[in-house]
């Protein structure tokens, strides 16, 4: 049986606005401690500054968007670089549904932003979870 691809995250780089650093924060976590063997980030900047390697990456991968804010700079990025999102997350949206949670901070969160980060890592290890039980497929958010 060949080995199954890794999934792509690609977070948001929202340098400087909180909801950016709840996408890096939820990625952190699924790749390096949910689902590390299954997951990889490859970051926003790389494909911004036309990185090759970086590119290449998401040609032969499944790519799981988590985007900060309405612009949705990292689906906009992957389409723009020719590879498809099976997954879309929007740090707003996690928001919007606990607003009892209003995040501060920039490089270091407060708990309120963690635990938004922590929120949206959950969803992106559902959408990670059923990607890798079902192979290729479409787990839009």
């Amino acid at each position: 049986m060949p080995a199954k691809k890794k999934l792509i995250l690609l977070p948001c780089s929202g340098v400087g606005k909180p909801f950016g650093t709840i996408t890096r924060e939820a990625a952190y976590q699924v790749a390096q401690e949910d689902r590390p063997e299954c997951t990889q980030i490859v970051p926003l900047s790389l494909l911004v500054m036309g990185d090759a390697d970086a590119k290449a990456l998401l040609m032969d991968a499944e790519i799981i968007s988590l985007d900060g804010c309405a612009l949705a700079c990292a689906s906009k990025m992957a389409a723009e670089s020719g590879a498809q999102v099976c997954a879309a997350f929007n740090a707003m949206d996690v928001y919007r549904a606990k607003r009892q949670y209003k995040p501060q901070g920039i490089s270091s969160l407060n708990e309120a932003g963690q635990q938004l980060a922590r929120l949206l890592a959950e969803q992106v290890d559902a959408a990670v979870d059923k990607l890798t039980e079902e192979g290729t497929q479409d787990a839009r958010a």
